[in-house]
């Protein structure tokens, strides 16, 4: 079973679909990732409708320890992101089996 999507794939089904050059589609979805991730840093939320939304957390800064030598550690203060699956994307999903 297959677990990864490169972009390339993604460029190349879009190609097969649309008939853009590679580099016309490889420029388009640069963009669109630039854009969602540009919006998540500005308004740390970026909604796309009928998929989900993704959001900006900040985590606190916390203990860790390692499970295997007990060592304890400081795991520093950072921003996660978050995804939502909207309800027509987990509507899709379950009714594709």
């Amino acid at each position: 079973m297959r677990t990864n999507l490169t972009k390339k794939e993604i460029i190349n089904s879009i190609y097969m679909q649309i008939g853009f050059s590679k580099k016309i589609n490889e420029v388009l979805l640069e963009d669109i990732f630039e854009i969602i991730l540009k919006n998540i840093i500005k308004h740390k939320k970026v909604k796309i409708a009928k998929f989900g939304t993704f959001s900006l957390r900040k985590k606190k800064q916390r203990v860790g320890r390692n499970p295997k030598t007990k060592e304890t550690k400081i795991i520093s203060e950072r921003n996660v992101i978050l995804f939502k699956a909207s309800r027509e994307f987990k509507d899709f999903i379950n009714n594709d089996s």
